[in-house]
């Protein structure tokens, strides 16, 4: 059965592409890069804006503890700090040079003196403003405040504050809130910026993964088209190369080319089996109605009685036996390639291919005298073979030359030492004919079972075919079982010639199997 070659993409892989969604591997694949991306992007974001906030808050805090150590190290009282006229004039007497200066309350810092009862009081003589009393509502205990090495974060008018507390000399506790407002401000300007650039990170991210996806899954595809084309029937389809042959996808379709070329070499083998098994059936049916329609219809002559005389029945029942035993070699024939098929075990020893030779020969001289016969053999030919199947092969060569070449047509058989083609020794077994030969197609079916060319002799008589077409079939199975080959070459009108080449056993430089060489049999021409 012949098959299109197409070079198409398969309607099912393009079927498969179109429904593929969300559960594709490429899906699969973008989901899984983008999941871990946003893990990654909200772990590091979180990170560093915790980090952020802590190092701001911290830097407050320093702030306002220099500020309190400064202010505890002068040791002033209230009094003290209300008889100066102004903040600058305080600041000059706390901290003399700037670097101390610097150490002070920044102007979002909010100053409270509170007395002992927790209330709170003027400071520097100015009144507590709404925003100082709110402060000094917000801290439930001042006094621990101040003992704390640590500052406290409250809220005044929904505005976040850290806070510290300083005790002065006469027991006065100032508390100092610095707005830190402007730091949770930026985490949350940070957090925004980070959030921007992460989504645009993931889009990013899942339009070059589909992308890279779709390139890298592009020999799946193709696998999945080429499987979707055998199943239709095309097993000429292959995967198509890819760029890079060192990827595991290349791997797997070079692999799944060579799978793909033995399964389509295993249906062609399965398709010529069973034409051949067809024919073969049909063949054997053939040959063998032929003599049950003969051995029956003088059957059906002896039953009505139509063979009177005593010749006629006598006539009739050597046609029957005739044919009965034409009928028994089929049938052995026929068995006989079926064992062969089977590649039994064969009875392997040294046999001399040489003897086997003139032994046939003697029986073609025997069968017919007349016929020009020509031997040569170079001494003992040792092959490790079977006898018996080595025996039926030149039987059935030469039997062939007797059944469809005239009598008078000469024949030449040699036996010779050569080497094979992978140079080791072989012996040659050439029977060639000067019959009528045969033509280009009729000698490429030669090996075919059942298989049978009518010859014309030099006289004009017509050589018919002889036997069931299965000597030439039977020769090639047990060669080949023997691991040689066979070859014939001929021509119309330049006779027949068939080489058979064995591999050479121990022995075959000329030792035969009892230590003795014979002499080699000179030419015969008869």
């Amino acid at each position: 059965m012949k098959r299109a070659r197409s070079n198409r993409r398969g309607s099912g892989g393009r079927g498969s592409r179109r429904h593929r969604g969300l559960h594709s591997l490429r899906a699969k694949l973008t989901f899984v890069n983008v999941a871990l991306l946003t893990l990654g992007i909200v772990a590091a974001t979180a990170v560093s804006l915790f980090g952020m906030r802590h190092y701001l808050l911290e830097r407050v805090d320093t702030e306002l503890l220099s500020s309190r150590s400064a202010l505890e190290r002068a040791g002033f009282t209230r009094k003290e700090v209300d008889s100066l006229s102004a903040i600058g004039a305080l600041r000059e007497q706390i901290s003399p040079d700037r670097s101390e200066a610097s150490t002070l309350p920044r102007s979002s810092t909010v100053l409270a003196a509170v007395d002992a009862q927790g209330r709170p009081i003027s400071f520097a003589t100015i009144a507590p403003t709404e925003r100082q009393i709110a402060l000094v509502e917000a801290v439930d205990d001042v006094g621990a405040l101040a003992a704390s090495a640590e500052a406290r974060d409250v809220v005044l008018d929904g505005d976040p504050y850290r806070v510290v507390a300083a005790r002065l000399a006469d027991g006065t506790m100032v508390l100092m809130g610095a707005d830190t407002g402007s730091v949770h401000s930026g985490v949350r300007k940070a957090l925004r910026l980070d959030l921007a650039v992460g989504t645009l990170l993931l889009a990013l991210l899942a339009l070059l993964t589909m992308l890279g996806a779709q390139y890298r899954l592009r020999p799946l595809e193709d696998m999945v088209e080429t499987a979707s084309a055998i199943a239709e029937g095309d097993l000429t389809r292959r995967v198509p190369a890819g760029r890079d042959p060192v990827t595991e996808i290349e791997q797997l379709r070079v692999a799944l080319n060579s799978m793909l070329h033995q399964v389509e070499s295993a249906f062609e083998t399965r398709e010529k089996s069973e034409t051949q098994l067809r024919r073969f059936v049909a063949d054997a049916s053939h040959e063998l109605r032929t003599p049950l329609s003969a051995i029956r219809g003088y059957l059906q002559l002896y039953d009505q009685g139509m063979l009177h005389e005593p010749a006629d029945r006598t006539r009739a029942l050597a046609r029957m036996n005739a044919e009965a035993d034409r009928m028994g070699r089929l049938v052995d024939e026929l068995l006989t390639l079926a064992r062969l098929d089977q590649q039994p075990q064969l009875r392997m020893g040294p046999v001399d291919l040489s003897r086997l030779v003139r032994d046939g020969a003697d029986d073609l001289r025997a069968q017919q005298p007349g016929r020009p016969l020509t031997v040569r053999a170079d001494g003992a030919m040792i092959v490790q073979g079977d006898e018996s199947g080595l025996r039926q092969v030149v039987g059935n060569l030469l039997g062939n030359v007797r059944a469809h070449t005239p009598a008078g047509a000469a024949v030449r058989v040699e036996l010779t030492r050569t080497e094979g083609a992978d140079r080791r020794p072989c012996v040659r077994l050439r029977i060639a004919d000067e019959g009528p030969g045969m033509s280009g197609p009729d000698a490429e079916r030669v090996f075919d079972r059942f298989f049978r060319a009518a010859g014309e002799s030099a006289d004009g008589a017509e050589c018919g075919p002889v036997g069931s077409g299965l000597g030439m079939a039977i020769v090639q199975a047990v060669v080949a079982a023997h691991g040689g080959t066979v070859a014939v070459r001929t021509e119309p009108g330049e006779g027949l010639a068939v080489t058979v080449a064995l591999p050479a056993g121990a022995g075959a430089g000329g030792a035969v199997a009892g230590g003795a060489t014979p002499a080699a049999k000179p030419a015969v021409r008869r």
